[in-house]
């Protein structure tokens, strides 16, 4: 991807050099709230009647493997394309046979039972318009959001759309609230609102974007647990937290802060807020200074063989 001019706006409360770092990270497996969101969004592909005969998958290794698999099988005759930091990892490992393994019993199987095999973006661009994005809780952590936005508006043909979700500003509320009256540094980056995803989709050029969000409320037996998981979903990418590493005493300390002070439910375990911000937005046809829209031929034909009945 090109950088964007200097003049880029990035998400205030993230260190674009910590998350970029974030981003390029091979992981072992897939997070599972990110597999879990995942499924999420591909069941609101059923409001969705446009059937994409091609779409990118963005780093799926960090967006979800089994998510992956739901979009591929929902859409078995579209070609692929994987993009994002992690495309030539994911290649290279289900290459190597590293297949995704239904590790998590409650993500369910689309009927189809294949898919075609993706591809990766040569050079990291598409080839061909395609027809949808998908991009599975990353956009919370992109250095320079505008200039992804702009990237995946590009690459999609007219009438084409991007399915996105993210990580909201009230998650780990719970967490912060501790971290503050205590005197600590932030334990995370502000997420942006859906709102201004919303304005800012409108603003590098989609068109009716629909974004929504859901709060959901984690419980944890301890502490031990709980900071297992936000290790695996990301580190602490926020600009003020500790500049230089702390020892295990400042972990055990932490540890038994949160263990006494994190609110518990009835059952006596930790909870834990996640907010969970959903989108999807159209690519319009494009306008030129005189005002008429201008749509290339091939363009039209695409279409036009796309929606013909059978």
């Amino acid at each position: 991807m090109a950088s964007p001019p200097p003049s880029t706006p990035r998400p205030p409360g993230l260190d674009p050099v910590a998350a970029a770092r974030w981003l390029r990270r091979v992981p072992s497996s897939s997070p599972w709230l990110h597999e879990w969101v995942g499924q999420r969004m591909a069941e609101r592909l059923d409001w969705i009647r446009r059937q994409p005969r091609h779409w990118v998958s963005w780093s799926p290794l960090l967006a979800g493997e089994a998510a992956h698999r739901l979009v591929a099988r929902r859409y078995p005759q579209a070609s692929v394309w994987l993009a994002g930091e992690l495309a030539a990892a994911t290649a290279a490992r289900w290459s190597a046979g590293a297949q995704p393994r239904r590790r998590w019993p409650w993500l369910r199987a689309a009927a189809t039972p294949t898919a075609a095999e993706p591809r990766v973006a040569p050079d990291g661009a598409v080839p061909c318009a395609v027809d949808m994005v998908w991009a599975n809780m990353l956009l919370h952590a992109a250095p320079e959001p505008r200039a992804l936005l702009m990237q995946w508006r590009d690459w999609l043909a007219v009438d084409g759309f991007v399915m996105l979700s993210c990580l909201g500003p009230d998650t780990a509320r719970e967490l912060r609230a501790l971290h503050a009256a205590h005197g600590w540094p932030a334990p995370a980056a502000d997420y942006v609102d859906m709102h201004d995803w919303g304005d800012l989709l409108v603003e590098v050029g989609f068109a009716e974007p629909v974004m929504d969000m859901e709060r959901v409320t984690l419980t944890y037996p301890d502490a031990e647990r709980l900071l297992a998981d936000l290790r695996q979903w990301g580190r602490n990418w926020h600009p003020g937290r500790h500049p230089t590493l702390r020892g295990r005493g400042w972990r055990q300390g932490w540890l038994q802060t949160v263990q006494q002070k994190l609110p518990r439910n009835e059952q006596g375990h930790l909870l834990l807020t996640v907010e969970v911000i959903y989108g999807h937005a159209w690519r319009p046809a494009d306008r030129t200074a005189d005002g008429v829209v201008r749509v290339p031929l091939q363009r039209l034909r695409d279409q036009l063989q796309q929606r013909r009945p059978g």
